[in-house]
């Protein structure tokens, strides 16, 4: 009986040493659940506010023709016009992307559901970054003028390029506010705040940027682009735990 006693009590510490150890299986370590520290977990949103450093560009230059060739034809030319344009204000390769080439046809209905083809149309699309956001209205102007009426804007709008330091910023406002939370309620529960167990940063927001062209009101400067470039905001969210001390 005796026996029986031992072989049970070494079974029982045999389990609790194992559940308080990782278990090696098949090479994969199991590792059972630490207890829970006491604690508050809070999380907070730190924002700061940028002025822009960018400018995204992003145009279309379309024909429309008898033939898919043809229109095909056309839409290169304009297009190379446009790449023409940007390499002379020295827009950089790299800032320059092709983002769709497509031919389709085009057609009319009548009332009487006839089907009648117009032509074909053909359409490139480009998305440029314009780094130097003074000269950017500039940029935009000089496109236009050079493919003329064959092109459409899809896209003008600031936008941040170097996010790091902005980010870097409200990482810290961020951190700042969730102390101040966690040191608020160890006051009111009546315990010291201790040490950090965890911390979690979910992804940086930025706003969208407001309306962003106008016309200067000057008689000379009418005819040009002028970009807005406004405030936009970082923001950045943590979720932190904080140990109370015992």
């Amino acid at each position: 009986m005796i026996k029986n006693k031992r072989v049970l009590i070494l079974f029982v510490a045999s389990i609790a040493l194992v559940s308080s150890c990782g278990i090696d299986v098949g090479g994969d370590t199991y590792n059972a659940p630490a207890i829970s520290e006491t604690g508050v977990t809070l999380d907070a949103t730190g924002s700061v506010k940028v002025i822009p450093d960018g400018v995204q560009f992003n145009f279309s230059v379309f024909a429309v023709e008898a033939t898919s060739k043809s229109a095909s034809e056309r839409a290169n030319l304009l297009a190379n016009q446009a790449r023409s344009a940007l390499d002379s204000l020295k827009i950089d390769k790299k800032d320059i992307a092709t983002t769709n080439v497509s031919v389709y046809p085009e057609y009319s209905y009548a009332q009487d559901g006839k089907q009648t083809l117009n032509g074909f149309r053909a359409t490139q699309s480009f998305a440029v970054t314009l780094r130097d956001t003074e000269n950017s209205g500039s940029v935009v102007d000089a496109v236009v003028v050079i493919v003329g009426t064959d092109l459409t804007i899809d896209t003008l709008a600031p936008i941040l390029i170097d996010t790091k330091d902005a980010a870097k910023q409200a990482r810290e406002n961020a951190i700042k506010l969730a102390k101040a939370k966690a040191e608020d309620y160890a006051d009111l529960l009546g315990v010291e705040l201790g040490d950090v167990i965890s911390v979690r940063e979910f992804a940086t927001t930025l706003s969208v940027p407001q309306p962003w062209l106008r016309d200067v009101a000057s008689s000379v400067e009418s005819a040009k682009t002028v970009i807005d470039l406004g405030a936009q905001e970082v923001s950045i969210t943590v979720e932190v735990h904080w140990a109370f001390k015992r």
